[in-house]
């Protein structure tokens, strides 16, 4: 580890001291919201702690067993040389892993991990195979979320014509929810034999994934009301009488940028308002975040939560029950009937290991 990197890390043991005393202050105590922050701050640099201690143990192990594999008074002491050398190799063993530990703690942290997403599933090219396509990839999620322990609520939904959607989106809510899937924006390319399929050819269709983080409460994105156009129309969706009654849905044009947001899963225009005006300023937040890594950064293999629905970044093959990932070299599983159940996990792990490994070769090259 490079001088520049190790004060980096002392740096950062610093700070969770200088939290630790603020913490105690009775007026940060008194300020729910700064002790809130605070503390949320230490527990991140927590682990940053628990590793340098480990380390300082680690060298002082490696010390002791180096001065016993050196000592004259064990020269003609085979097991005491033996046990040494043992101690030696562990200690060793120890400081390399804690190392790579320490050097992935120092990759910024994204402060949005932690948040709840928006998914946005939409049919491609395929016809109603792309829309039960879509479907499929909902539902994978959904299940995922569900062994998660998140929740899933559909803002709003459009069903193909034969099954799945041309376009589903919703709110997940859950910790981490952010940080394990916003590596799946893109274009998921499906190859299978569809049911309407009399010949037995296999189809090739598309379904575009984006995932974009729920702006966290209290850093809410300036919406300028004149940029705004505000619809009204009749609800589609569940509400018994209420939805022939009054004109709650909502629809909002951010003229701007023209992006388009609806919301009509609420009984009240005021709370379908909300849920909508939420969304777009998510969304806006999104497209500026993605602008700045962009300007940074112009070839990544995996794009961070861009919302970019324009690289193909998956298939799912039918015929060999293979799922292959193109941006990690060697990702291909064959277990594709699990995937789709929402077993998403060794996928996932992979990607950000993936993702890691790319940022600790940055911060090594910068260093």
């Amino acid at each position: 580890m490079t001088p520049t990197l190790r004060r980096k890390l002392e740096a950062l043991a610093e700070r969770r001291e200088e939290l630790e005393r603020m913490l105690a202050d009775p007026a940060v105590i008194g300020d729910a919201a700064q002790f809130r922050r605070y503390s949320r701050e230490f527990a991140q640099l927590e682990p940053v702690a628990t590793a340098l201690a480990a380390e300082a143990q680690a060298k002082c192990d490696l010390e002791a067993a180096q001065a016993m594999r050196n000592d004259p008074a064990l020269r003609d002491d085979a097991a005491m040389r033996e046990l040494a050398d043992d101690e030696i190799a562990s200690a060793t063993a120890r400081l390399e892993m804690l190392e790579a530990e320490l050097m992935a703690h120092l990759i910024p942290r994204d402060p949005r991990d932690d948040g709840d997403i928006y998914l946005e599933v939409r049919a491609g090219t395929g016809g109603d195979e792309a829309a039960i396509f879509a479907g499929d990839l909902f539902r994978m999620y959904a299940r995922y979320a569900e062994r998660q322990g998140w929740r899933v609520e559909v803002e709003s939904a459009n069903p193909g014509e034969h099954g799945g959607f041309k376009e589903v989106i919703a709110l997940v809510q859950g910790a981490g929810a952010y940080s394990k899937l916003k590596f799946e924006s893109g274009t998921h390319r499906v190859q299978r034999v569809p049911e309407t399929e009399s010949q037995g050819r296999i189809h090739t269709s598309a379904a575009t994934v984006a995932i974009i983080p729920v702006e966290p409460e209290g850093e809410p994105i300036e919406l300028n009301p004149a940029d705004l156009k505000v619809d009204t129309f009749r609800s589609s969706g569940a509400g018994g009488q209420h939805v022939n009654k009054t004109d709650s849905a909502i629809r909002i044009t951010h003229l701007p940028s023209g992006v388009v947001v609806e919301s009509q899963t609420e009984r009240s225009q005021h709370a379908n308002r909300d849920k909508a005006m939420k969304r777009l300023a998510a969304m806006l937040a999104e497209a500026q975040a993605a602008k700045a890594a962009a300007a940074v950064a112009e070839t990544r293999k995996l794009q961070v939560g861009s919302g970019d629905r324009s690289q193909r970044i998956r298939t799912y093959n039918f015929p060999q029950g293979r799922i292959t990932d193109h941006r990690v070299e060697g990702l291909t599983l064959y277990d594709l009937p699990n995937v789709l159940t929402g077993d998403l996990d060794a996928l996932i792990s992979r990607l950000q290991q993936e993702h890691q490994a790319d940022e600790l070769a940055r911060l090594t090259a910068n260093a």
